[in-house]
């Protein structure tokens, strides 16, 4: 069996992070924005009629990596993501049985230059690659 994913996308918020009790272990959370195939064309149409071009998918990081996460990235950062998909439920208030989907990462890989984080006292920048547009994926 395989359960396997790998998303490219830009975060459409900072990445939340908190400290499991008891443990310690950091979680971070974050939703990543990822186009969808689409033509020009196509694009431009569901643009005009304010529907969505891009998947909005919920990201959960654990431990050093989440730390780094929420360290080095903010909303509109482009990130790829591995990792595995995963679903749940959960009765709500109402009474009401929601779902939930979500990719728990293995690896992130930033891909947008990120800035040194303040009060570092150096404010070069990290180097990073970034894509080669030529790479068909």
């Amino acid at each position: 069996m395989l359960n396997n994913c790998v998303l490219i996308g830009r975060l459409t918020r900072d990445p939340e992070l908190r400290y499991l009790p008891g443990s310690g272990t950091a979680v971070a959370k974050f939703t990543l924005a990822v186009d969808k195939q689409l033509s020009r064309d196509k694009k431009m149409e569901l643009e005009a009629k304010n529907q969505l071009t891009a998947d909005f998918i919920n990201i959960t990081v654990w431990g050093k990596q989440a730390e780094n996460c929420e360290k080095y990235l903010s909303k509109g950062k482009q990130v790829a993501v591995a990792g595995r998909l995963q679903t749940g439920s959960y009765e709500a208030t109402d009474g009401t049985k929601r779902y939930t989907t979500e990719v728990v990462a293995s690896q992130v890989q930033f891909l947008s230059v990120a800035e040194k984080p303040t009060g570092s006292g150096d404010q070069s920048f990290y180097p990073v690659d970034e894509p080669d547009d030529s790479i068909p994926f």
